[in-house]
């Protein structure tokens, strides 16, 4: 076993963290990993079919926080483990198994909104990362699990994949940004119908509502999950980031403060290295090799 690996294990207990290779100036590799500009974060619960805790959506953020200035990561895909032990899933939701921290009363009200407090701390934090993060949702992603979607940029999906929130079936209600995020994606009639009635819907409903990016067979989920994350970490780094800041947070605001957003973004961008080897392959009419931050 690798020292890397060593210490990621001993790091975190509910995810895998696969970082890019590395190589010398003479070529040699010097670390095994992904070959591509980008990581891939796995929730690591096979047994429960990757249920999350608060303890997973912290040690995804803890990790996360790691790539933000890391220029050799340049996007991050999040998915449930592939090495499965009973159905595929990106994340089933909440484990509800878990026991909450000794400090929380279940029958106090105010215990239970700090309880939830930190989910939202959490998945704050990991919809705030800097780069394009992709969810490769291949099986389950219900609940919390769907919730976590929500804080990625684009989702992925097998066909065999399904989405929703059943905590109404269980007298509790999505509360980890279930509410409020759904919303902006998909509307307020659909996100109202998945919230009241506790269904399951199918990836291909989901890509016809517009909320999954890419639709794939089922033994083409993997190709496409790397080729789409390969493509973002070939892709302008400095573009990127202004681009999803303007996205996530221009969309908050008026039309006309979003504006001011992206001018001051599109002055910030001109500095990049990037920006003249793009202009630079354009006139010279072959493919730009961007560099990242």
């Amino acid at each position: 076993m690798s020292i890397s690996k060593k210490m990621s294990e001993e790091k975190y207990k509910h995810i895998k963290v696969e970082l890019p290779k590395k190589i010398d100036k003479e070529g040699n590799m010097i670390k095994d990993g992904i070959d591509g500009n980008y990581a891939v974060i796995s929730i690591n619960r096979p047994n429960k079919l990757n249920a999350i805790t608060v303890q997973t959506v912290k040690e995804i953020a803890e990790a996360l926080e790691t790539m933000e200035l890391d220029p050799d990561v340049r996007c991050v895909v999040l998915r449930g483990t592939k090495h499965f032990t009973k159905k595929p899933a990106f994340s089933a939701g909440a484990d509800l198994s878990n026991p909450l921290d000794p400090k929380i009363k279940p029958n106090i009200p105010m215990h239970m909104s700090h309880a939830m407090y930190m989910f939202h701390k959490y998945f704050d934090l990991i919809d705030e990362f800097n780069k394009p993060l992709i969810a490769a949702v291949d099986g389950y992603a219900l609940g919390g699990g769907c919730e976590l979607t929500l804080v990625c940029d684009i989702v992925i999906a097998s066909k065999r994949s399904s989405f929703g929130f059943l905590e109404i079936l269980r007298g509790v209600l999505p509360a980890g940004g279930g509410t409020q995020r759904m919303i902006r994606h998909i509307g307020l009639a659909r996100a109202t119908k998945m919230l009241y009635f506790g269904e399951r819907y199918s990836a291909e409903r989901m890509y016809e509502w517009g909320y999954v990016a890419f639709l794939t067979d089922d033994d083409k989920f993997e190709e496409i999950v790397h080729e789409k994350a390969r493509w973002l970490g070939n892709a302008a780094s400095t573009s990127l980031i202004i681009i999803k800041k303007c996205l996530k947070f221009g969309s908050q605001v008026p039309l006309k403060i979003g504006l001011q957003f992206e001018q001051l973004g599109f002055g910030v961008n001109s500095a990049a290295k990037d920006v003249k080897e793009g202009i630079t392959a354009f006139l010279k009419k072959r493919e730009p090799e961007f560099k990242g931050i």
